[in-house]
């Protein structure tokens, strides 16, 4: 009975993939291009994504799954799923194995903002202390969301008739409580665990702003892959945090290069500088060079506690 009704609603609202499968049909999803939202639903290629997305989190939880096992959580054709995991592994995010697939060692799985806060520490303070020296006075900055642009947070508090725009409950509580700066918090709805927000109103508000400079955070980075991030609804917040922006800073310690998240929401030709730790990987920070981006790698000894 419950299939059935879930089979009619998916009917009344046009959740299909591209081959006819069914997906199930609490699944929404909004996507930003150029200013024009387009619903999920209306997409099968987002659909697909969707999906992938879901396939990549799962494998990398449980470290290996059946197309079996697929077949039956998405209710879709063995067909479907081997085309996903096809698209997956293209991208280094899997790898197939006969009847499924298994991890990657690449792959970023999402961690908390709990779990991320202990984790390269005095790296992500090195990286802000040296973001710093590029607010000035009467600026207006983007902060992402992130570990380390909260540390970059915490030492604008002599900065004067400087604007802060942010999706961060946690940078925008404690600018309020601890500085002057004039905070503005985009809304929407709030990705729990993470500590932001996210949506069509926060994509809504970001597309009417204009800063001098957006410091952007990322999950992993590559020349070939560029700026990725593990799920689609962050990809669209930082990808406009980008569009309205003079100047791109993206802030990434050493642990970020060469790892590949899920959806790529920009290429690394985006970059005007990228901050990183002394420890970075010297052939990346020498290709990256190349492409005409200012890398600079922090003294770490510098960052304290």
């Amino acid at each position: 009975m419950m299939n059935w009704l879930r089979e009619k609603l998916a009917e009344q609202i046009g959740f299909y993939d591209p081959n006819g499968d069914m997906l199930p049909v609490d699944i929404r999803y909004f996507i930003l291009n150029k200013g024009v939202k387009v619903m999920a639903k209306q997409s099968g290629a987002m659909l697909a994504q969707v999906r992938q997305q879901t396939i990549a989190e799962l494998v990398q939880k449980m470290g290996n799954i059946t197309v079996n096992d697929l077949c039956a959580r998405f209710n879709v054709s063995p067909a479907t799923i081997r085309n996903d995991l096809r698209s997956l592994e293209s991208r280094s995010i899997i790898k197939r194995t006969h009847g499924g697939a298994i991890s990657t060692s690449k792959m970023v799985y999402e961690l908390s903002t709990v779990q991320k806060e202990v984790r390269s520490i005095n790296e992500k303070r090195a990286i802000a202390r040296t973001a710093a020296e590029f607010i000035e006075e009467g600026d207006a900055i983007a902060l992402d969301s992130g570990t380390t642009t909260f540390e970059l947070a915490r030492l604008l508090v002599n900065i004067k008739n400087l604007t802060v725009v942010t999706n961060d409950l946690q940078i925008a509580s404690w600018l309020e409580q601890n500085t002057s700066v004039n905070i503005m918090l985009a809304g929407g709805q709030v990705r729990r665990n993470f500590r932001c927000t996210t949506g069509q109103s926060a994509l809504e508000m970001l597309s009417m702003l204009h800063v001098d400079k957006a410091f952007i955070a990322v999950n992993g980075v590559s020349i070939k892959s560029g700026l990725t991030t593990p799920t689609m609804d962050m990809a669209c917040i930082k990808k406009q945090m980008i569009d309205s922006a003079d100047k791109v800073i993206l802030l990434a310690d050493s642990s970020k290069i060469g790892r590949t998240a899920f959806v790529t929401y920009a290429p690394v030709s985006v970059l005007d500088v990228m901050i990183t730790d002394e420890f970075a990987d010297n052939s990346f920070v020498d290709s990256l060079r190349s492409t005409g981006v200012n890398v600079i790698c922090a003294k770490v000894d510098d960052a304290g506690r």
